[in-house]
C-alpha cells in the first residue's frame, strides 16, 4: 500500500483529492485491513490511491469520487471518522459549493417505463421532442431520459442528460466531468443561479433505488416507489445548457443537462439510506408550483416525503403504460 509520509500530505490533497476516513477500532482492523489492501490492489491498483495514518484514524485517498464510494460500500461495517455513522466521506478540496452528498450522489438508479402519452397527458399544450420514447427500466448516471422543462419555444418533454455540471474544484486535474446527479445544497451558488423559472424541470419515474450495503454482502439496489403499481411521479430537477467533456472519446459536446434535488430521507428510505432521498412531487399542483412558482415558494417543496406514500417495491416494472 502506497503509505504517504507526513510531508507529501499537502501534495496529496492535490494529487488525491477525495478522502475516506475511517475510525481504527480498540482492537484495531484486524482482517479488515488484509480485505481492504485486497480490494484496493484488485479495484483501484497501485499508484491510483495514498493512505495516512492519523492517530486514531486511516485517512484513504483516491483520484475520484466514484471509487471512493465504492470503497465505503466495501466496508460497511468500519465507523467513519468524521463524527458520523453515515456512509459518507469527507475532502481536502470540499467547499461550501456542495455538500458531500451531491457528489456521492444518492439516487443514482431511477426507471421510467410509462409511456410518454402518459406524460404528455398530464400537460396541457406541451411540446413532445422525445421521438419514439422507449421504456427506460433502469436509468443510469450520464444517460439520456425524458425531462419536462420550460424551455425558450414554452414547456416541453424532451431528452435530457443526467448529470449537472460539477463544480471546478472538483474537476481539478481531471479530464472529464461526469456531472453531478444530485443536489441537496440550494444555498450553494454552483446551483442558485438555475433555480429560476427559465432552468427548473420535472423528471418523470415509476420506481428509484438506493443501495443496501449489508455487512459483509455485495451492495444491492432497493426499489421505492408511491405504490406496487408505481404510478407515474416526478422528481424536482433543473436543467442547463452546457459544453463539456463527459467522456474522453467524444471530446467536447453541448448538451442539455439535469439533476434533482435531494432532502431527508424518510422512514421507508431510512431503513436503506439514511442520509437522503430524492425530492419527490406526487401531484400536479406541486409539479406546477415547482415549474413556475417564485423561487422561495418553490424550494419549499425540498422536503422529505410523508411515509405513507413510498413504499419498498420487489422489482422494476417493465410494461410501457
Amino acid at each position: 500500500m502506497p503509505t504517504r509520509s507526513t510531508p507529501q500530505k499537502k501534495i496529496d490533497d492535490h494529487a488525491f483529492p477525495v478522502r475516506v476516513k475511517f475510525r481504527v477500532p480498540k482492537r484495531g482492523f484486524g482482517q479488515s485491513y488484509t480485505e481492504m489492501y485486497d480490494w484496493l490492489n484488485a479495484k483501484v491498483g497501485f499508484g491510483g490511491y495514498a493512505k495516512h495514518s492519523e492517530g486514531h484514524a486511516a485517512a484513504f485517498y483516491f483520484l475520484d469520487v466514484e471509487t471512493a464510494q465504492h470503497f465505503i460500500a466495501a466496508f460497511p461495517q468500519l465507523e467513519l471518522a468524521d463524527g458520523t455513522l453515515s456512509r459518507t466521506y469527507s475532502s481536502p478540496a470540499m467547499d461550501a459549493a456542495v455538500d458531500a452528498g451531491e457528489l456521492l450522489g444518492v439516487c443514482n438508479l431511477y426507471s421510467i417505463t410509462k409511456g410518454q402519452a402518459a406524460i404528455r397527458a398530464l400537460f396541457d399544450g406541451i411540446t413532445d421532442a422525445t421521438g419514439n420514447l422507449q421504456p427506460l427500466p433502469e436509468v443510469y448516471p450520464d444517460y439520456h431520459a425524458p425531462v419536462v422543462a420550460n424551455m425558450e419555444g414554452g414547456r416541453a418533454l424532451t431528452m435530457m442528460r443526467w448529470g449537472m455540471p460539477s463544480p471546478a474544484f472538483a474537476l481539478k486535474g481531471k479530464r472529464t466531468d461526469r456531472g453531478v446527479t444530485n443536489i441537496r445544497n440550494t444555498k450553494s451558488p454552483q446551483w442558485r443561479r438555475w433555480f429560476g423559472e427559465a432552468h427548473r424541470c420535472v423528471v418523470p419515474f415509476d420506481a428509484f433505488s438506493e443501495p443496501y450495503n449489508a455487512p459483509g454482502k455485495p451492495s444491492e439496489p432497493v426499489w421505492f416507489a408511491l405504490d406496487e403499481t408505481r404510478p407515474l411521479a416526478f422528481f424536482a430537477g433543473i436543467w442547463t445548457r452546457w459544453t463539456s467533456v463527459r467522456k474522453l472519446k467524444d471530446g467536447e459536446t453541448t448538451d442539455n443537462l439535469f439533476g434533482f434535488l435531494t432532502t431527508d430521507a424518510n422512514a421507508v428510505v431510512a431503513e436503506v439510506h439514511p442520509k437522503a432521498m430524492p425530492v419527490v412531487l406526487t401531484s400536479m399542483d406541486e409539479v406546477e408550483t415547482w415549474l413556475t412558482a417564485p423561487v422561495d415558494e418553490a424550494l419549499a417543496l425540498q422536503r422529505p416525503l410523508a411515509d405513507w406514500r413510498l413504499s419498498r417495491v420487489s422489482e422494476v416494472g417493465n410494461s410501457q403504460q
